[in-house]
């Protein structure tokens, strides 16, 4: 692999990573919806690999294009995360309230916890969830931003590997010690190295260290196969096997949008953009919809379409109607609000 340097870095729009958006979405829509339908699509979940790589490479792309100060990072990303986030917990907790999801147990502790990110475990399941599960993910969304904006006061030169040395102690940390406390368990997964394998892929895309489009392009099926083959196969998976396919796929997608590969598409580019909507809101609609098609005898296939498309629907509609305003601060009744919360940060 050879630098490049007669190519120019793209500086709008990566339609490659909102493809990618779209496609780690869809994949975790697929999951809930063929687990509510009697279906089995468990490599599904692997779209959050995805999410993660990408979340690495566009944190570094990010900094890399335009210097921020540590506060600042931090308050563009908790603009960008925290408010449909709150308001997709304040729906599930005033959903139990009203009786509507009678297995879903609340305490003040847990509330609170999910609401600042913090992880516990559930007084509903004794897992390690919020009370949005889907939520978890962005346990390890902030803290990735905490150590990156913390990294963010060291020389640019060692950033990468000082954030890269921390995640690796922690992981070790994980594999060294025996413990149940939900915050050792949680910070001390592999799956934390899938934001430095985009930070990686990240600083070589910016640097021009990207193969051939030949190359790219085998980088890409042979992710994809790999998925493919334990999803078929219904082999175990976890992080260890799907964040290496995950980041070779990044890897080889904005190698193809370095080359000049990817072309401009609305819809996909649409679902990308509305992706972090779809991930919060879409377990509602899926919910709704396969609850009722039981209820009515439908067949399972139906089912499973319908609830797929209901969750990727409500997911728009959150992403229209909630999502783009909150982040634009439109249609706020109090002025003060909606400046609190704009932000174009993407």
């Amino acid at each position: 692999m050879t630098r490049i340097s007669s190519l120019q870095e793209p500086k709008g729009t990566l339609y490659g990573i909102q493809y990618l958006r779209a496609f780690a979405a869809l994949a975790v829509v697929f999951f809930h919806a063929a687990e509510r339908s009697g279906y089995a699509f468990a490599i599904g979940a692997a779209g959050v690999d995805v999410f993660f790589v990408i979340s690495g490479f566009i944190m570094w792309v990010i900094v890399e294009r335009r210097p921020v100060s540590p506060g600042r990072f931090l308050q563009e990303r908790i603009r960008r995360i925290v408010p449909v986030y709150w308001l997709a917990t304040g729906v599930m907790v005033a959903g139990a309230i009203a009786g509507l999801f009678p297995n879903l147990v609340l305490t003040a502790e847990h509330v609170v916890a999910s609401l600042f990110f913090i992880p516990v475990r559930s007084p509903s399941s004794d897992g390690i969830w919020p009370v949005l599960v889907q939520g978890w993910t962005l346990n390890y969304e902030i803290f990735f931003y905490a150590i990156f904006a913390a990294c963010l006061f060291l020389p640019a030169r060692i950033r990468l590997s000082a954030l890269a040395t921390v995640f690796l102690l922690l992981v070790s940390l994980g594999f060294a010690v025996d413990s149940d406390n939900p915050l050792f368990v949680t910070y001390t997964r592999p799956i934390i190295l899938e934001f430095v394998a985009g930070m990686l892929i990240g600083r070589l895309w910016l640097a021009g260290y990207v193969p051939a489009r030949a190359w790219a392009l085998a980088l890409v099926a042979a992710s994809l196969a790999g998925f493919a083959v334990i999803g078929i196969l219904k082999l175990p998976f976890d992080e260890t096997s799907c964040g290496p396919l995950a980041s070779v796929l990044v890897y080889g997608v904005v190698t193809l949008e370095r080359r000049g590969g990817i072309a401009p598409f609305k819809i996909p580019a649409l679902l990308g953009a509305a992706s972090y909507s779809i991930y919060l809101w879409h377990t509602f609609a899926i919910s709704v919809a396969a609850k009722a098609g039981i209820a009515f005898g439908i067949p399972p296939a139906v089912i499973f379409i319908g609830s797929a498309g209901a969750g990727l629907a409500a997911g728009l509609c959150a992403y229209a109607l909630v999502e783009r305003p909150l982040l634009q601060g439109k249609h706020f009744r109090f002025p003060w609000l909606a400046g609190m919360w704009s932000s174009r940060f993407r």
